[in-house]
């Protein structure tokens, strides 16, 4: 099958809200996702998660009036979709939070535009044009002024976390590009909701091999990043993000995540109490600029 024509190349106010909502909704998942790791094993967190994704998502699609079934050539790349943007991606952000601090894991994690506008080129014949690539430089020299020069004389030991960062960034990339290279007939919360179906089973069994704590020993905090995880991550951002990638390009919906890792710092900064440094407020100016070039309207052509 095809690729999809984005459509959201020109000036299209709808773009611009769905990369808010998403880059408001992820980011902030990010301080929510530690909160709950501090009571909650991977396991299970990831477990409820995609369950009650699986839930909530298939019976508002339901009660919208959506058919639940999905056509027999989708299902392949359905699966092989939610394996990479669900299973793999959020199983190895809950472990790289674990092994690292949470700003470093969200910056390793959005290195995924590098990868998605790379593999794009061979698999969709995608060829990033001038802006895209000065788009492109600035968000990868943001996220590097983020990461800062100690990553280079980083022990081996302390590379685990990074590792498996980048591996749930090569994933989402994957992902990304499996959902661009056909033309869906299944609406976007049915697509998500059979993708958390399938994600949920394997993790309900290994997190029956965990020890969790009561409900009633959680704490305040642990049950309102479980709201945000599960309601504004698990739900409404995963299926809006599959409607940003049929209306941009790959190179366009990748590069406008990177605003995504500014708002999970800032969430960091205010929520956790992680410090205000200028190498954050001087990655934030090159991240802005780097979703400004890729994103602003195109000049008129003649």
């Amino acid at each position: 099958m095809t690729a999809v024509t984005a459509s959201g190349t020109g000036r299209d106010p709808v773009k611009y809200l769905l990369i808010a909502v998403i880059s408001l909704f992820w980011g902030l998942n990010w301080p929510a996702v530690k909160t709950i790791l501090t009571q909650m094993p991977i396991f299970s967190l990831r477990a409820i998660g995609f369950t009650a994704g699986a839930v909530l998502l298939l019976g508002a699609a339901r009660l919208a009036g959506h058919q639940l079934r999905v056509e027999r050539g989708e299902w392949p790349a359905l699966v092989a979709a939610g394996l990479c943007n669900v299973l793999i991606f959020n199983l190895c952000t809950a472990l790289g939070q674990s092994l690292m601090a949470t700003s470093q894991a969200a910056i390793v994690a959005f290195t995924m535009p590098v990868w998605a506008t790379l593999l794009a080129i061979p698999l969709l014949g995608e060829r990033p044009g001038p802006r895209q690539i000065v788009g492109l430089a600035c968000g990868l020299a943001g996220l590097l002024v983020l990461l800062g020069p100690e990553a280079l004389s980083a022990p081996p030991s302390a590379l685990a976390g990074p590792a498996v960062m980048l591996v749930s960034a090569v994933a989402w990339a994957l992902g990304t590009i499996v959902m661009k290279r056909r033309v869906w007939r299944t609406h976007p919360m049915v697509i998500t909701g059979w993708q958390y179906v399938i994600c949920a089973l394997p993790m309900i069994g290994l997190a029956a091999t965990e020890l969790r704590p009561a409900l009633a020993e959680l704490h305040p905090a642990v049950w309102v990043g479980f709201a945000w995880h599960i309601v504004c991550s698990i739900c409404v951002a995963q299926a809006l993000w599959y409607v940003t990638v049929r209306r941009l390009t790959v190179g366009e919906a990748a590069v406008s995540t990177l605003l995504i890792p500014v708002v999970g710092v800032g969430g960091a900064v205010l929520l956790l109490g992680d410090p205000v440094t200028p190498r954050l407020a001087a990655a934030l100016v090159l991240i802005l600029a780097a979703v400004a070039c890729v994103l602003g309207p195109k000049p008129a052509r003649r």
